[in-house]
C-alpha cells in the first residue's frame, strides 16, 4: 500500500455520502468542478514534473520533491507543514513551488479547497525518553521552533513531578532456614543423603548447645547459640564440606559428627569463641552492639564488702611468676655471684640473639649493648586454624606481618637488643621487694585498681609509668611517669604508651599527693625513681586493701610489691586451659562487657584505660556472683552477706 501524500483530497469519494472511514483518502465535500478541474490540473505530477524541468533546467537525476498540501508548496528538506506554515500561506498572495510563483487565479486557499481532515493541525511527533543528557538534548532540537518551547516547558514541569514522588522502599524480611542443604550446581552425593547429614550435624550441635545452658557460667553468653544460629552454623560446615571437599564429602561429614560427638564442653566453648571472632552476626541473629550497663544490685559500700571474695589464693602462685615471698639473703648471693659470672651477657627478649650490656655505657665507645641493631616481629606467632583437607597442622604466622615463622628475620628494626628479668632473685638485686606497710590514715579508698607501664634498660625491664584508680567508682588517685634506674635502651612505645616526647614534656612532682596529675591537667608529673613512685602507692593503701589489676604478677614485679590481697581477672575470669594461658584484657572487655579497648594501635596502651576497665571486670563478676548467691537464698543485712538457714530452723 502507497502512503497518502493528498493527491486524491480534491476528488470526490465513490462512497460519499455513506463513507465508514473516519480518515478517508478522497474529499467528502462538493466542490465546483471547474475549481476542481482547475486545482486537479495544476497539482497533477505531470504539471508538476514539467514546472521541475524549468526550475532546475539541467538533467541526471534529481532529489524526490515532497509536496505542500495546505500551501501547494513543494519542498525539498522534508520538513512537515504546520498550523502557523497553513497561516503563512494565507496571508501571502501567490503560492510557490520552489520559489516559482504560481498565479493567484489557479490557487486555493487550503480552508476553501480541502477537507476537514486536511485542515485539521498537525500534532508534533512524540518525545522519546532519552538515556542520557546528550541525548535528551538532540531530541529537543529536532523537535520544530514552533512546538520546541512547548515541549520544554511540559518536560521540566513531568521532571519536577517525577523528583517530587518518592517511592517508599519495601522492607526485606529475613526467612528463617530450615534443616534444607544448600542448593549447588554440582553436589557431591544425592539431595536425601546431604539432607541426613545435615541432620545428624546438627543433632550433635543441639547437644552441645543445651550442655551450655545447663552450665551456670556468666561466659556462656558469648557462646550460646539460639536455634535458628544452630541450624545455618550446621548448613554453613555442610556447604563447607560439598563445596571444598566432593570427593571426600561423606568421610568429612561423617568424621566431623564423630568428632563433636566425644567433644568435651570447654573445647566447643574454646570453639565458639574462636568463631565468633572471626565471623560476622548474621542477620536476624545480632545482638545490640551497645556496651554493657553494669548493675550489680549492690550499694558502693557493699561491693567493697564483697571483693575480698575474690581475691586468689597465693598459695601456688609462685611458679606462675607471682612473687609472695621476699627472697633470702642466700638466694640474693647466688644470684649475685651468677651477674657477676655472665659479664653483661643476655639474650635479647625480642630477636632471642645474645648481646653484651654495658651499664653505664662502654668506655670505649660510650655503647650500651653490643650485637648492633635488632630486627625482630613485634608480635606473637600463632598458628592459624585447620581447615577441612589438612592432613597437618599449619605453620606458625606472625600476626604483625603474616610471615611464617622462619621465612625472615623479622619486620621491625629498632636501634638495639633489649632483655627482660623475671627471676625474683635477680630482680631483687636491682630494687628490694617490700610488703605493704599498715596505715592508720582515713580516708583511704575501699579497693584500688592499679596498672603499670614498662620499658627496658640497662638492668632489664623497668617501671616507667604507674596509674591507680579508685574502685568501684573509677576515679584518678595517682598517675605518674617513673624515671627507671638503669639507661633506657627502649621505651617501648608501642605497647607502654610513653614516648620521648612525653617525657620530655614531664615536669617534676612535688611533695604531696594534691599536686599528683588529674583530668584537667594533660603533662604527666615524673618521680625520680622506682622507689618513690611505690612509696606513692603505698600511701594509698593497706595490707587488708584490694588491689585490683589484670596480670598483677607483671606490675607487682615492676614496682616490686608484696601484697597479700589481691584480685586478678586472669584468675577471676581463667582460661578453660589452666595457666599459664590466658585471656588478654581486651579480650576480656570485648566478650563479657561488648567494650573496645586499647585501640590505639602503633600509639601504645592507656595505663589509666586499662587500670578502669579491670575494675569493671571486677564489679561484672560480682554481679553475675550475686545472682547465683541470692538464687541459692543468701541475703544482704547491716552492709554483710548471709547464708540461707539450714532447713528445719
Amino acid at each position: 500500500m502507497f502512503s497518502s501524500i493528498g493527491l486524491f483530497k480534491t476528488t470526490l469519494c465513490p462512497e460519499h455520502p455513506r463513507c465508514p472511514l473516519n480518515h478517508c483518502l478522497f474529499a467528502h465535500d462538493h466542490p465546483n468542478s471547474e475549481d476542481a478541474e482547475t486545482t486537479s490540473k495544476q497539482t497533477s505530477p505531470a504539471h508538476l514534473l514539467e514546472i521541475e524541468d524549468t526550475i532546475d533546467g539541467a538533467d541526471g537525476p534529481r532529489k524526490k520533491r515532497r509536496l505542500n498540501v495546505e500551501s501547494n508548496t513543494i519542498k525539498g528538506d522534508g520538513h512537515r507543514p504546520t498550523p502557523r506554515d497553513a497561516q503563512k500561506a494565507k496571508a501571502s498572495p501567490l503560492p510557490t513551488i520552489s520559489g516559482l510563483q504560481i498565479p493567484a487565479a489557479q490557487a486555493k486557499t487550503p480552508d476553501d479547497s480541502l477537507p476537514q481532515t486536511a485542515r485539521e493541525s498537525i500534532s508534533p511527533p512524540p518525545r522519546r525518553m532519552a538515556k542520557n543528557t546528550s541525548t535528551k538534548r538532540m531530541s529537543i532540537e529536532n523537535i520544530h521552533p514552533s512546538t520546541r518551547t512547548v515541549v520544554q516547558d511540559k518536560e521540566s514541569t513531568l521532571e519536577r513531578q517525577i523528583s517530587a514522588v518518592k517511592v517508599p522502599r519495601a522492607k526485606v524480611q529475613v526467612s528463617a532456614e530450615s534443616l534444607n542443604p544448600r542448593l549447588l550446581p554440582n553436589p557431591p552425593v544425592s539431595h536425601p543423603i546431604r539432607v541426613k547429614l545435615v541432620t545428624m550435624l546438627h543433632e550433635q550441635m543441639v547437644r552441645l548447645n543445651d550442655e551450655v545452658k545447663k552450665s551456670q557460667d556468666s561466659s556462656n553468653d558469648v557462646v550460646l547459640l539460639s536455634d535458628q544460629q544452630l541450624i545455618v552454623e550446621a548448613l554453613e560446615e555442610e556447604l563447607q564440606a560439598a563445596t571444598k571437599n566432593p570427593a571426600v564429602y561423606q568421610n568429612v561429614i561423617k568424621s566431623r559428627i564423630m568428632v563433636l560427638k566425644k567433644m568435651r564442653l570447654d573445647v566447643w566453648k574454646d570453639e565458639r569463641v574462636k568463631k565468633s571472632g572471626q565471623t560476622q552476626p548474621r542477620a536476624g541473629d545480632q545482638k545490640p552492639t551497645l556496651p554493657k550497663t553494669i548493675y550489680t544490685g549492690l550499694t558502693l559500700a557493699e561491693e567493697i564488702v564483697f571483693v575480698p571474695r575474690l581475691a586468689a589464693d597465693q598459695e601456688g602462685l609462685s611458679k606462675h611468676g607471682y612473687v609472695t615471698a621476699m627472697p633470702t639473703a642466700a638466694e640474693l648471693e647466688a644470684a649475685k655471684k651468677g651477674v657477676e659470672s655472665a659479664q653483661g651477657w643476655e639474650l635479647c627478649d625480642r630477636c632471642k640473639t645474645r648481646f653484651q650490656v654495658f651499664p653505664g655505657r662502654r668506655e670505649e665507645d660510650g655503647a650500651l649493648t653490643s650485637g648492633g641493631s635488632c630486627v625482630y616481629h613485634w608480635a606473637k606467632p600463632r598458628r592459624p586454624d585447620m581447615v577441612k583437607g589438612d592432613v597437618k597442622p599449619r605453620d606458625l604466622k606472625y600476626a604483625c606481618c603474616d610471615e611464617t615463622v622462619g621465612v625472615s628475620a623479622g619486620c621491625t628494626k629498632a636501634d638495639s637488643h633489649v632483655f627482660k628479668i623475671s627471676d625474683p632473685k635477680r630482680l631483687a638485686l636491682v630494687m628490694p621487694f617490700e610488703p605493704t606497710p599498715a596505715s592508720d590514715r582515713t580516708g583511704l579508698p575501699g579497693a584500688v585498681c592499679f596498672d603499670c607501664e614498662m620499658g627496658y634498660t640497662t638492668l632489664g625491664m623497668e617501671l616507667i609509668r604507674l596509674t591507680a584508680t579508685g574502685w568501684p567508682n573509677g576515679s584518678e588517685l595517682l598517675d605518674v611517669l617513673v624515671r627507671p634506674i638503669g639507661e633506657v635502651l627502649d621505651l617501648n612505645s608501642r605497647f607502654s604508651g610513653v614516648w620521648p616526647m612525653d617525657w620530655a614534656n614531664a615536669t617534676p612532682i612535688d611533695e604531696g599527693r594534691a599536686q599528683l596529675s588529674t583530668e584537667a591537667t594533660p603533662v604527666l608529673k615524673i618521680v625520680e625513681s622506682p622507689a618513690k613512685a611505690r612509696d606513692l602507692l603505698f600511701e594509698l593503701l593497706t595490707p587488708q586493701t584490694p588491689l585490683i589489676g589484670h596480670a598483677l604478677e607483671n606490675d607487682l614485679n615492676a614496682t616490686r610489691i608484696l601484697h597479700p590481697v589481691i584480685v586478678d581477672t586472669c584468675l577471676i575470669y581463667p582460661h578453660h586451659r589452666g595457666l599459664p594461658i590466658r585471656f588478654g584484657l581486651k579480650v576480656l572487655m570485648k566478650k563479657h562487657l561488648d567494650r573496645d579497648i586499647q585501640m590505639g594501635g602503633a600509639q601504645g596502651h592507656d595505663s589509666k584505660e586499662d587500670a578502669r576497665a579491670a575494675g569493671d571486670l571486677v564489679r561484672f563478676r560480682i554481679r553475675n556472683m550475686w545472682q547465683k548467691m541470692k538464687g541459692e537464698g543468701w541475703s544482704r543485712r547491716d552492709g554483710g552477706f548471709y547464708p540461707p538457714l539450714p532447713p528445719g530452723t
